[in-house]
């Protein structure tokens, strides 16, 4: 199916996990793709796997850091201007850190605030005027079950990811009668990098059991930090039909993919 035949389209945290499954899946469905990421290895892992999808013409790299203003400016301008324009924007870039809320310092709480949500705002802020000069167009952010539901030792990251949604709603309303639409995905239990180490930053006197509240009700396919979860792919399908004409009548609101945790 080739739905996105056309659509022009800026992934960020595209080096790696869902940011990368969903790059591909763009290319998959016919769109021409500039991706970026602060790993430079990590971009060119993900070119190697469009070249053997024979989808790398399609896709141009550019590393970007989206906690850096400076970074985000020049990142956002060479996209645009490499793709002629923009229609799509996936804002897939994130860090995830777990702490004691009463050990969390000051600089810890505002990397992760200044990545997650800062960083957010400053892609989408750099990104608009090129979206807003087509008659439709469409943003992509990422919020997460942590938002909406608790996620022990993570308070710096669900506040990061609750005010993406709320951004995300303002957005949406702003930007309606101009033919933007802005939507959140909500992932969890979903394999990536950054669940890849999270096992690492739980305290050490963590209380394990408060975790079997967030297991997904559906069969796991893969396994992450010792815990079955689900591939970056189911990500992926979804945030194709939202930039597509599929998703139209969407706008304003949260999807969430966690296999039934929070059913």
């Amino acid at each position: 199916m080739k739905r996105l035949e056309g659509n022009r389209c800026l992934v960020t945290g595209a080096g790696s996990g869902i940011g990368q499954a969903t790059a591909l899946r763009l290319l998959d469905e016919g769109a021409t793709v500039v991706a970026s990421d602060i790993s430079v290895e990590g971009l060119e892992a993900t070119r190697a796997r469009a070249e053997k999808a024979t989808a790398a013409e399609r896709l141009t790299t550019v590393p970007m850091d989206v906690g850096n203003e400076d970074s985000v400016i020049d990142g956002v301008r060479r996209a645009a201007q490499t793709l002629g324009g923009l229609d799509s924007l996936v804002n897939a870039a994130g860090m995830l850190r777990a702490a004691h809320t009463h050990e969390t310092s000051l600089e810890l709480w505002n990397q992760i605030v200044g990545v997650n949500l800062t960083g957010t705002f400053l892609v989408v802020r750099e990104a608009l005027p090129a979206l807003l000069a087509n008659r439709r167009s469409s943003i992509v952010n990422f919020s997460s079950t942590s938002a909406s539901f608790a996620h022990p030792y993570m308070a710096a990251y669900a506040a990061s990811k609750g005010g993406i949604q709320a951004f995300t709603h303002s957005l949406a309303v702003e930007y309606a009668r101009d033919g933007l639409r802005a939507v959140c995905v909500a992932p969890g239990s979903i394999k990536s990098g950054i669940t890849d180490a999270t096992g690492g930053y739980i305290p050490k006197d963590a209380d394990w059991s408060l975790f079997s509240r967030l297991m997904p009700v559906l069969p796991t396919t893969v396994e992450s930090s010792g815990t079955g979860m689900a591939d970056p792919s189911v990500v992926a399908g979804v945030i194709a039909m939202l930039v597509s004409e599929d998703g139209a009548f969407i706008t304003g609101t949260e999807i969430r993919i966690d296999g039934g945790t929070h059913a």
